[in-house]
């Protein structure tokens, strides 16, 4: 057997990208398949958004605990054993032939994400350390993880009109088999780095329950409203089981969220500016698939298709992101990036019920997949700057936690408000044109975000560069009373 220094790092990290794209794909492959899939297992409409919810709840929820798990266990062997139960569970999914099954093995889904994607980042981040190499391979990263839920939409529409809603998840099952194999040929076993302590159970218990409260509730306010009781009722178990979090964080040895992990680099600016790109990203997916066939009237084949110009795009920028970081620096870099995809999701916006592909979708879809790739790329570099070996899992299982739980929130709120103005709409447009109405009002608003998260950028670099210097400047008065 190869050892760590024989292995191929070109080959680890195609394997390690082989993962989190087929976490990025199972994440939207379902999408385009949705009313195949509610007819096949005999879903309600409510049912069908639990397709999509109970996939994301159950990653989002988990991430931290798998990313602290990969740190104390072993980063190959949790990735291993979450591509074993990823590619089960897709498997399971394609065999379920009742809307409990299939909901269960999209959770199960999930669960081997939440495993994947902070272990499969820490590797990443200790087989390629600071410096243009590691630039290089986030911009691998970043482009199959932008690609991922691009070709989820392209694949789902080819499989699905192709050969049923099934093959969606046997493909993923597939992936996931060949990733298994890519990983325990191509990864290097690496030292647990951990630290001692122990595992913080009661940490992550609680974490995970509020994840899961607040998601729940979030994905409950798209269906029943905002003032529901049930909704409210998960907001102040979230609110309550938060505080728990906090407390446990403060008396245990070992905690989940250790203090040490924010005073690294810009990891809170990193993963603050993650949730807000986050917010936007996941509803772009969920918004232009549908408006591309509940509109435009097109097949699930012709939608998937037409979102190749946007994997394109995403893969370019991601592969150029280092490159231009190194040239105007991340600050300006993540800066320009949101600002290009505020401004086509600005573009999109202006869509028309009786519009096309290539007059409406076209251009700024693509010009949206070059600013969010390259977004992506610097802050998640952002979000892992000047982190520690010992808390790497960590790390990647925050920012990933950040993006998902923004992208729930986002897409909740989202909903909400393109239901409501399609609603207030029907009553005097058309239906086409009321749906394009509640389209158009979630695109706008996703673009104000997009251009409020730049404005922020410059705000937290201009904070970060004056506590430096407060910093800085008291250490030399300091030296200067010593001498």
């Amino acid at each position: 057997m190869k050892t760590a220094t024989s292995r191929s790092p070109g080959a680890a990290l195609a394997a390690l990208a082989g993962a989190q794209f087929t976490v990025m794909l199972a994440t939207s492959i379902v999408n385009v398949a949705l009313p195949q899939i509610r007819d096949g297992v005999g879903l309600s409409d409510n049912g069908t958004t639990w397709v999509v919810n109970a996939y994301g709840l159950a990653f989002g929820a988990l991430l931290l605990a798998g990313g602290r798990a990969a740190d104390l266990i072993g980063r190959r062997r949790v990735l291993l054993t979450g591509i074993a139960v990823f590619g089960a569970a897709s498997l399971a999914a394609g065999l379920a032939a009742s809307s409990p099954a299939l909901i269960a093995a999209r959770a199960a889904q999930g669960l081997g994400a939440a495993a994947i994607a902070p272990a499969a980042l820490a590797l990443l981040m200790e087989l390629f350390p600071p410096g243009p190499g590691r630039g290089r391979a986030l911009g691998v990263w970043g482009a199959v993880s932008g690609a991922g839920g691009a070709a989820g939409v392209l694949l789902g529409g080819v499989l699905t009109q192709a050969w049923g809603w099934p093959w969606i998840f046997y493909a993923v099952a597939l992936g996931a088999l060949l990733v298994l194999v890519g990983v325990a040929v191509s990864v290097p076993r690496t030292p647990v780095t951990g630290g001692g302590g122990g595992f913080d159970l009661p940490g992550s218990v609680a974490i995970t329950l509020a994840l899961t409260s607040l998601v729940w509730g979030l994905t409950t306010a798209r269906r029943s409203g905002w003032t529901d009781d049930s909704v409210l009722g998960a907001f102040a178990v979230t609110a309550v089981l938060a505080a728990v979090f906090v407390l446990v964080e403060r008396h245990h040895p070992n905690p989940l969220l250790p203090p040490r992990l924010f005073r690294a680099g810009r990891v809170a600016a990193g993963n603050l500016l993650m949730a807000l790109l986050g917010s936007v990203w996941i509803a772009l997916f969920f918004f232009l698939p549908l408006y591309q066939q509940q509109v435009l009237g097109s097949s699930p084949l012709v939608a998937g298709l037409g979102q190749l110009p946007l994997a394109v795009a995403n893969m370019l920028g991601s592969t150029l992101a280092p490159r231009i970081a190194r040239r105007i620096g991340a600050t300006a870099t993540v800066t320009t990036a949101l600002l290009v995809e505020a401004a086509g999701l600005l573009w999109l916006s202006r869509l028309s019920a009786h519009g096309g592909y290539l007059t409406d979708v076209l251009g700024p879809s693509t010009l949206i997949g070059l600013g969010l790739s390259i977004a992506f790329v610097q802050l998640t570099a952002l979000s892992v700057e000047g982190v520690t070996g010992q808390d790497a899992g960590l790390a990647g299982g925050l920012v990933n936690t950040t993006r998902q739980v923004g992208g729930a929130i986002g897409l909740a709120v989202l909903a909400t408000l393109a239901g409501t103005t399609t609603a207030g709409a029907a009553g005097h447009q058309p239906h086409l044109e009321a749906l394009t109405a509640g389209y158009r009002m979630a695109f706008d608003i996703s673009s104000a975000v997009l251009a409020a998260t730049a404005a922020l950028t410059l705000l937290l670099d201009r904070a970060l560069h004056d506590s430096l210097t407060s910093w800085l400047a008291a250490l030399k008065a300091r030296a200067e009373q010593a001498d």
